[in-house]
């Protein structure tokens, strides 16, 4: 009687660490606002419209990774925008050299890099 008490404890269990997991496992490619605004650190002077008037390749290197990790799906592009928008208005970045970093570094996006953007209209 034990082992059947047992059993019928074990799978419940199992199915629910088996749907823990598939959500855990769509999840990975999500990325936090804090973890973008880490990403983008190292453009933060091109960004300012301070030298160098070129990104470094630190920068490219951030923003390549973030940019394809937002660029999977729509409602990760608008998070990110909205981060990045409340972001840019607090470091002053420059709106020009935003736009200008996806080009600089190589990136090809779906989506424009503007500070000015509205980020509930992107597709």
């Amino acid at each position: 009687m034990s082992a059947k008490k047992n059993v019928s404890l074990f799978v419940p269990l199992m199915v629910l660490s088996m749907l823990m997991t598939t959500l855990y496992a769509s999840q990975i490619n999500d990325i936090t606002c804090s973890e973008a605004i880490s990403s983008l650190l190292p453009c933060l002077p091109f960004l300012e419209g301070s030298l160098p008037a070129t990104p470094s390749t630190d920068c490219c290197a951030g923003a390549t990774n973030l940019f394809h990790k937002v660029d999977t799906t729509k409602i990760q592009r608008k998070n990110i925008c909205h981060c990045l928008k409340n972001t840019s208005t607090k470091f002053g970045v420059n709106s020009k050299r935003s736009k200008q970093l996806p080009q600089l570094c190589h990136i090809n996006l779906s989506f424009s890099v503007d500070t000015k953007i509205d980020c509930n209209s992107m597709s």
